[in-house]
């Protein structure tokens, strides 16, 4: 009886899930199932309600316990080492600082393109104090053309222009599209050649991004985390001067 319920427990959370997100469980698993098993899993489950709600509220506190662990090893790591966390991100402002924002955008989000005005004023006004990490969070299913812009302001770093890039998408987010990248290239004097091809090798970097974001749990963009002496978390670009002010 013992196996049967944590069989019970297993095949409660699937289904769940399934229903949830909406998905189909594989032909093959459902005929791999015991006929006489399943009939009893049906009715303890008829007999005993409560277990349906209790195995979910069990998954749901692990699942909460696994992503605070790793938004708390973000932090550390932000804190302790954040040339781990930087890694190999766009940044711009100091070069070494104590102070470092990690900004996880979208090109085509409207309140990433607020939020751009706000931290170019902050990053251009403490310059030798704060260090800037841009890291890719485009959101495909609402905004087709961030994934897009995000391979085309990897390529231009790979030319030492991203920020000049990044601005001018910013600038110019309602014409968002090929012409657009394209004429934002030229005006930077970008190789072309190298432009093209390099945009086919950014999926990889942003992809990396996106797993980040996802794997903290991050729901939308802007998102900006901050580390100075006195405080690292998630903070509001309104509030970004006051935690720079009490950090000197």
């Amino acid at each position: 009886m013992r196996q049967l319920f944590q069989y019970l427990r297993t095949w409660v959370i699937v289904c769940l899930l399934c229903l949830v997100l909406g998905w189909t469980l594989p032909a093959q698993a459902a005929t791999d199932i015991d006929s006489k098993l399943e009939k009893q899993v049906l009715e303890i489950i008829r007999n005993n309600p409560q277990f349906v709600l209790n195995s979910l509220q069990e998954y749901q506190l692990a699942k909460q316990e696994k992503l605070q662990k790793v938004q708390q090893a973000f932090l550390d790591d932000l804190k302790s080492n954040p040339a781990n966390i930087i890694g190999e991100s766009p940044t711009t402002g100091a070069t070494k600082s104590k102070t470092v924002l990690v900004e996880f955008s979208d090109f085509q989000c409207p309140y990433c393109a607020e939020v751009h005005k706000t931290l170019k004023s902050v990053v251009d006004k403490h310059k030798d104090e704060l260090t800037l990490v841009y890291k890719n969070f485009p959101l495909t299913g609402v905004h087709p053309e961030a994934f897009p812009a995000a391979q085309a302001a990897w390529a231009a770093k790979q030319q030492g222009k991203f920020w000049e890039y990044h601005d001018a998408l910013f600038e110019n987010q309602k014409q968002l599209g090929e012409t657009l990248y394209v004429d934002i290239a030229k005006k930077l004097n970008l190789n072309l050649v190298k432009f093209e091809s390099d945009r086919k090798l950014a999926k990889t970097a942003i992809e990396k991004d996106l797993k980040q974001a996802n794997d903290l749990g991050i729901a939308g963009t802007p998102f900006l985390v901050i580390n100075t002496d006195k405080y690292t978390g998630a903070v509001q670009a309104a509030d970004i001067e006051a935690r720079l002010g009490s950090a000197s």
